[in-house]
């Protein structure tokens, strides 16, 4: 499954549930569903929010990045770890890793 990291990335501003998407562009053009999902395209439903900076959510982006490969390497650091204690693949899995 790939992950949406941009939806997600907006959500964790303004305390989420903050945005949607533009149907129509400034023209009136009705804009086709698999373009609409772009930072030019958001638009603000919840009172009070703005809209975040394209830089700040970019940065977002790549801290939820950092974050899943750090848990990547953690995790197979981890069965290294416990390779080298003797447990074989098997007993490794059995535990969930």
């Amino acid at each position: 499954m790939n992950r949406d990291y941009f939806q997600e990335a907006l959500a964790t501003f303004n305390g989420g549930n903050w945005y949607g998407w533009k149907t129509h562009n400034d023209n009136g053009d009705k804009i086709p569903n698999d373009q609409r999902m772009t930072y030019a395209n958001i638009k603000v439903i919840k009172e009070g929010a703005t809209i975040p900076s394209e830089a700040d959510v970019n940065a977002k982006i790549q801290e939820l990045k950092d974050a899943e490969q750090t848990a990547i390497n953690k995790k197979a650091s981890g069965k290294a770890k416990l390779k080298a204690l003797g447990l074989d693949d098997e007993e490794i899995k059995s535990l969930g890793l």
